[in-house]
């Protein structure tokens, strides 16, 4: 197992800014990007097809979503319907609540599937920025070999 932190791709630390000033990774591979927006994998249906039209649209035209990385956008896909039916189903038994031998409220295992997903819909979610704390860290005026310096603004008047 290594140590430190993990590796951010080239492209993520060109829009946050290389602020350690550390080399960039030159041979780091480029995977093909998409000229559209792929549809999704059959398996996704209803609520989840319906976030993968949402995130893949907008990675597409960020410029992010390259063939690669379709696995780990439909595992996220797969995550969001997750909790999306469970909460669903959840909000449905509102006033049902099973107890236990002594009166207490016991946990629904919907409860279990929901925290589930929703902690791997947050894993994945960071991986593709969609996290606040992930996009305070990304500009998206910077792309690529376009960027500029932080003094570009005043030397063009």
């Amino acid at each position: 197992m290594t140590r430190g932190p993990r590796p951010m791709p080239t492209h993520l630390k060109l829009l946050r800014g290389n602020t350690g000033k550390r080399p960039l990774n030159k041979d780091e591979p480029h995977p093909e990007p998409f000229l559209d927006v792929p549809d999704p994998p059959l398996f996704l249906t209803g609520s989840a097809s319906d976030e993968w039209w949402r995130t893949a649209t907008e990675l597409h035209r960020l410029g992010l979503l390259t063939k690669v990385d379709l696995p780990c956008l439909a595992a996220y896909c797969w995550s969001y319907g997750q909790f999306s039916a469970a909460a669903e189903a959840l909000a449905k038994l509102e006033g049902e609540v099973e107890r236990g031998a002594f009166g207490v409220p016991l946990g629904h295992p919907l409860t279990a599937v929901a925290r589930k997903a929703a902690a791997d819909m947050v894993k994945y979610a960071a991986e593709f920025g969609f996290t606040p704390a992930a996009r305070t860290r990304i500009s998206g005026g910077v792309h690529g070999d376009k960027a500029q310096s932080k003094f570009a603004g005043l030397l063009a008047g």
